[in-house]
């Protein structure tokens, strides 16, 4: 049984959106539901009376309503979700209009800049307006290559409003891996910063995007966003314009908010594509919008007077995740730049001067965090800080722990699990829940996630293939050039047909949390025992003598042997005696099937553009394959280290 870290109040549990909705569930549908393992089984059951019940409960605008939530609950792909009705993301996220802050920004230049809820309607409405007058309609691509700022949610909802949709890269990705992006969906206006901070240095965008438009024909206008420097010198860019000469200048000006479809495209998403040119997923305004909420209002309990933080680059869905707080009226908290620049404690210095109540990150930063020796609860005042929220990989039971002991021990810690392609999460937090080490607090509501055995049948307390088995509003409506679907339909449900297979090896456990144990694709399997690479991973990188960390599995006479690459500590040997301690600790914490037959040093291990390992990457290496797509590596040299290791051929 895991340890028990947190328990809400009873008087907190009361206090929250989540007992609210349950509240008006038992009252309007005779049900007496006192916990959320309760609401959860009755979301599942009842999926057309969940979402309609969300939609009212967040007061989502509409200016048509639907002639059903969902025409077919048992169809996925292919459901259909609120036909009839006509929305605005856009408007909905802006439907607060007053002095309230509702941006601030802090960037490795120490520059705080706030916008107000009032300030933002205003300089989308100059914004939207420009787009118009530049020819911008429904169904159009606006796309942005810029830093995690003001501008870029400007740039998003003024292109929303119109109803076309928004695409955008973190400006550290490569010419390559965004012209494998923006180059497939042809948009017309790509809104981009002169350049962008990182560990206190000044990095140039306009040569890059300079590069990437001259061999994007599509588009007409790039409107640059000044940063790094007060006046950019855009004269050898025949199409560019400075944002403040785009935007219209007239006062007072009124959205007018494009009324669309429900399924009317907002998002195009990306693959990785670490494995091929990255995959377009396209998310509807109406799914994203219904989703979201259901997960800012009742799954993070976020209202008006939250302020929410995300670390994150507008590359990674996080990003469109946070962005959605905007409907709750709550106000956000951007961050551009290195999270450890100047010091480890940069972020928590920004937490309690802007007195954050939510503080999003990843796991990796956490397990950075307490490697650096840094103990946030006992420098700074976070006594408005009341949930952490972790994703973007398995988050292990050691940063669980140090998260109660050095942050503070009175909060909620969400470690959440969903993925780009829904643009949310299978399984994330509950506020009127506890908090087990290790865990993820419980499935989604209305999300019919369940983990599969060998043989395709849910199991709970063992390891398994994540599924859901009923559809949702934000799946995408389709993948970009992809007519017949086949692209759509190979990348979840080619292994059960009608049921989501996400590619994720999980555990349901008893009392209804989630334990995450990493890719299914990339989970070990010498002598037919499977066990997640996380559950490796835990074990080794919390020894001191370990940086970081890959393991991977190499094909070796008829069967599969574990082999673990390593990135030491500064000043560490891989000698006979760490190799030794490395083996125990896995075989006496983790398996004893899966200690790595090859322990290797490396001098760095790969990751994609949002900090995810590439496993499959190193595997293809080792195994003299061709990897298609290295641009869409934050560091694709390191891969040039697992080529031609003379120790892998040996026995």
């Amino acid at each position: 049984m895991s340890r028990l870290l947190w328990q809400p109040s009873e008087t907190q549990i009361q206090s929250t959106s989540m007992y609210r909705f349950m509240t008006r569930v038992n009252r309007r549908y005779g049900t007496s539901f006192d916990d959320y393992g309760g609401l959860y089984q009755w979301s599942v059951d009842h999926i057309s009376e969940f979402w309609k019940e969300m939609w009212e409960f967040a007061g989502i605008k509409a200016s048509a309503s639907c002639s059903a939530v969902v025409d077919d609950a048992g169809r996925m792909p292919g459901a259909r979700w609120f036909e009839g009705t006509r929305l605005n993301f856009a408007e909905n996220l802006l439907r607060f209009r007053d002095h309230r802050p509702a941006l601030i920004f802090r960037g490795e230049d120490r520059v705080r800049r706030t916008l107000t809820y009032a300030g933002l309607y205003d300089e989308v409405a100059r914004v939207a307006s420009a787009l118009k007058e530049a020819g911008v309609r429904p169904g159009d691509r606006v796309a942005g290559f810029v830093p995690n700022m003001p501008e870029s949610i400007i740039a998003m909802l003024a292109a929303a409003s119109l109803g076309a949709a928004w695409s955008s890269c973190s400006p550290d990705f490569g010419i390559k891996g965004v012209l494998d992006r923006f180059g497939q969906i042809k948009p017309r206006v790509i809104f981009t910063a002169d350049g962008y901070f990182f560990k206190g240095k000044p990095i140039d965008s306009l040569a890059r995007i300079a590069d990437i438009i001259g061999r994007i024909p599509s588009v007409e206008r790039l409107v640059v966003i000044p940063y790094v420097s007060r006046t950019p010198d855009i004269s050898a860019i025949p199409s560019a314009v400075m944002i403040d000469d785009f935007k219209s200048t007239a006062d007072g000006l009124e959205i007018e908010f494009a009324q669309l479809p429900f399924d009317h495209p907002l998002y195009v998403m990306y693959s990785s594509g670490t494995t091929g040119l990255p995959k377009c997923m396209v998310q509807s305004a109406g799914g994203i919008l219904v989703h979201h909420l259901k997960e800012l209002i009742l799954h993070t309990d976020l209202t008006r007077e939250d302020t929410i933080f995300y670390f994150t680059t507008c590359g990674w869905m996080m990003w469109n995740w946070l962005v959605s707080s905007l409907a709750t009226g709550a106000t956000l908290v951007l961050y551009d730049g290195n999270p450890f620049h100047p010091s480890p404690r940069t972020l928590w210095q920004m937490a309690q001067d802007e007195k954050i109540t939510v503080f999003g990150t990843s796991a990796g930063y956490l397990a950075a965090l307490q490697a650096a020796g840094v103990r946030p609860g006992e420098d700074f005042d976070l006594s408005h800080l009341r949930a952490v929220l972790s994703t973007g990989s398995p988050l292990s039971i050691e940063s669980f722990e140090f998260v109660y002991e050095a942050i503070k021990s009175d909060l909620q810690l969400a470690s959440i699990a969903g993925g780009t392609d829904l643009n949310g999460c299978f399984a994330l937090g509950n506020p009127m829940g506890p908090v087990y080490a290790g865990e993820l607090q419980c499935r989604g509501l209305a999300m019919k996630v369940f983990a599969f055995d060998d043989a395709g049948k849910p199991v709970v307390g063992q390891e398994g293939e994540l599924v859901c088995a009923a559809p949702f509003p934000s799946m995408p409506i389709y993948f970009w050039n992809d007519p017949d679907g086949k692209k759509y339909h190979d990348a979840y449900f080619d292994v059960y047909p009608g049921i989501w297979r996400h590619g994720d090896y999980i555990v349901i456990t008893e009392h209804g949390g989630v334990v995450m144990h990493g890719r299914s694709d990339a989970t070990l399997n010498p002598g037919g025992v499977r066990i997640g690479t996380a559950e490796l991973y835990r074990q080794v990188e919390q020894l001191e003598e370990i940086e970081d960390s890959v393991v991977v599995g190499q094909k070796w006479k008829n069967d599969v042997r574990v082999i673990l690459f390593v990135r030491l500590a500064p000043g560490v040997a891989l000698t006979g005696d760490l190799k030794n301690k490395i083996r125990k600790a896995i075989r006496e914490h983790a398996s004893p099937r899966h200690v790595p037959a090859k322990i290797i040093p490396v001098p760095d291990i790969p990751y994609t553009l949002n900090m995810k390992k590439v496993e499959l990457a190193v595997k293809k290496v080792i195994h003299n394959q061709a990897v298609k797509n290295k641009d869409a590596l934050r560091n694709p040299e390191a891969l040039d280290c697992f080529a031609g290791i003379a120790e892998l051929q040996e026995d």
